[in-house]
């Protein structure tokens, strides 16, 4: 049986502790790659022509270091799998912010009604014996039309 003090050890214990949202946390690799490319020559001239200056780097090798002492600690160094989500999080708050921001369309919290409806005649017939189509009744184990066999090739 465990007393008190057995379990302030084990609740002080940051081993014990397990990081949320672990899925978040990319490869350690991928991070080290976004470094290297983001300082590569290639990369600093596209940011002077696009910014007017050199955008800061640093996030990426910090990120790449901690993933390292995450991976490493086999998620017992919690303080840096939880900067790793953090920075995370913050990539993708600022990638989706436009997409929140957007007032223009309403949102939809579902398909509209006829969204599985069958397609106009004009536009079945359209799309009649093209390669999508056969393609289509093929896969879906209907005999696809026998057309006259015609060879493509001709003699000279």
């Amino acid at each position: 049986m465990a007393t008190k003090s057995d379990n302030a050890d084990l609740k002080s214990n940051k081993s014990v502790e397990s990081v949320d949202d672990v899925w978040a946390i990319r490869p350690c690799h991928l991070y080290k790659e976004e470094y290297d490319d983001c300082t590569s020559f290639k990369a600093r001239f596209h940011q002077y022509f696009v910014f007017g200056k050199d955008t800061d780097c640093s996030q990426w090798l910090t990120d790449y270091q901690n993933c390292e002492r995450y991976q490493q600690s086999n998620g017992n160094d919690v303080d840096a799998g939880k900067a790793v989500i953090k920075s995370e999080e913050e990539r993708r708050k600022i990638r989706l912010r436009a997409h929140f921001a957007n007032d223009t369309w309403q949102k939809r919290k579902e398909p509209p009604q006829d969204w599985a409806a069958p397609l106009p005649e004009w536009m079945e017939k359209r799309n009649e014996n093209t390669y999508l189509e056969l393609k289509q009744k093929e896969l879906s184990g209907q005999a696809a039309p026998q057309g006259e066999e015609r060879s493509l090739c001709t003699v000279m």
